[in-house]
């Protein structure tokens, strides 16, 4: 009996430990729970305050930085750059001076100097517009300031006026890499993607209207990928049509002019073929018919009353290693309007065409020798001498430069050299030589 009372004494120890270690834990969890309310009271109202802030900060007014918008589903990108070029040159140029000289006033004479900034561009670019099936849109519009200046008084010349570039409308279709841009924009003759480098000359680009021809027009451009979504070099056919254009009879300001008479478009096509960051080539023609009648076909027309205009172009970029390579060579008639015939506007033929070369020594440093050069047939200039003629007989154009890039900036010390040969009653012979030091500094944005 007295075993049995121990086993059971001992039995009601380990009983009332049990229950004691129980009333611990009871009260551990009940501790526990109390804990978590906490928190979570001091979640909650450190929550509300951080909402309360935001409401505040969403309710005050005019602080919040600005945005573009425009309508449900599109996207805005607005890019540019700012460029500024100090230059010191002995001549007057064609067709301005600073940063659009391309080649020297027959006989003019004197130094001037100055700084320019009307390369100064910006654009907008809007995106993400639904058509229908995969077919999506957006738009390019694009300014610089090369519009005259503000008057002509003392303080003009530091109040450029806008000029609009480029203004058109995209429709897409990624699936099948199809574009179509209506609007205007530049016709494929003029070689966008095969310009010569230069921090000064980007509006003017080195050699236009001496070996660079090309112009913007109203217009249509569709575009189709050749071999779209397959592999190796990508193939592109690009076919135009844009407003005609001319110098006289008429007024080419006012659609009267003969190149617009009767709505004579300029047809052109494009060919492109492109190994990216390798090489590029591509081949281009022009046509169109000029009437100088003009409108109604009542102006008296010199020399002839209607010709075709006419050209076919080459070009192309070649980059092995740190050098690049680029040329562009052309072959037409009647092509004043796009820059040809050393801007003079006959039944002219022209050839031309510029070659480059450039090598980069760092990330940062590199240097680009240009030449250019325009010949017009010596005798259609006499022939139209006066008719649209200025006697303009042959351009060449040198230039070299060392440019320096570091993040969106860039500088460079440029020389351009360009020899002009005239002609005032075709018989006579002008040689007249200009020059162009400059420094040119350029932000990207």
């Amino acid at each position: 009996m007295k075993a049995l009372k121990a086993l059971v004494e001992k039995q009601q120890q380990r009983l009332d430990q049990q229950q004691q270690d129980l009333q611990q834990l009871h009260a551990a969890l009940t501790q526990l729970e109390t804990q978590q309310t906490r928190q979570q009271a001091q979640i909650q109202q450190t929550q509300q305050v951080q909402q309360a802030q935001a409401q505040t900060v969403a309710a005050a007014p005019a602080k919040s930085a600005p945005a573009f918008t425009s309508a449900p589903g599109l996207s805005v990108a607005f890019h540019g750059f700012i460029d500024a070029t100090a230059f010191s040159q002995n001549r007057s140029f064609t067709y301005g001076n600073g940063q659009n000289a391309e080649y020297p006033v027959p006989g003019s004479a004197g130094s001037l100097s100055g700084v320019d900034v009307r390369n100064t561009r910006f654009w907008f670019d809007l995106t993400g517009a639904k058509i229908a099936g995969d077919w999506t849109g957006g738009a390019h519009l694009e300014m610089d300031f090369f519009g005259g200046n503000n008057g002509t008084g003392a303080y003009a010349q530091q109040q450029p006026l806008p000029r609009l570039r480029q203004a058109y409308m995209v429709m897409e279709n990624p699936v099948a890499g199809s574009t179509i841009k209506i609007g205007q924009m530049w016709d494929l003759m003029f070689p966008l993607d095969d310009l010569p480098d230069s921090l000064s000359h980007i509006a003017f680009p080195l050699g236009y209207g001496t070996g660079i021809i090309g112009w913007r027009f109203p217009g249509i451009v569709y575009s189709q990928d050749l071999n779209h979504g397959s592999d190796g070099p990508a193939w592109r056919l690009d076919v135009g049509g844009f407003e005609g254009a001319w110098s006289s009879p008429g007024s080419p300001i006012n659609y009267t002019s003969a190149g617009n008479a009767g709505f004579r478009p300029q047809i052109e096509a494009k060919l492109h073929v492109e190994q990216e960051k390798q090489w590029m080539l591509f081949a281009a023609a022009h046509w169109s018919q000029i009437n100088l009648t003009g409108v109604g076909g009542t102006e008296p027309a010199p020399v002839k009353r209607q010709f075709s205009s006419e050209a076919v172009e080459l070009g192309g970029q070649w980059t092995p290693g740190p050098w690049v390579f680029k040329s562009v060579v052309y072959d037409g008639k009647g092509i004043g309007q796009i820059f040809g015939d050393l801007s003079q506007f006959g039944d002219i033929k022209d050839k031309g065409g510029y070659v480059s070369g450039g090598y980069n020594f760092t990330p940062n440093w590199s240097a680009h020798l240009f030449y250019a050069l325009s010949k017009p047939s010596s005798n259609d200039v006499f022939a139209w001498l006066n008719n649209g003629s200025t006697g303009l007989l042959r351009n060449r154009q040198v230039a070299a430069n060392v440019e320096y890039a570091v993040g969106d900036y860039a500088f460079a010390l440029e020389w351009i050299h360009a020899i002009l040969n005239t002609t005032t009653n075709g018989d006579n012979r002008l040689a007249t030589g200009g020059n162009q030091i400059n420094v040119s500094a350029m932000y990207k944005f």
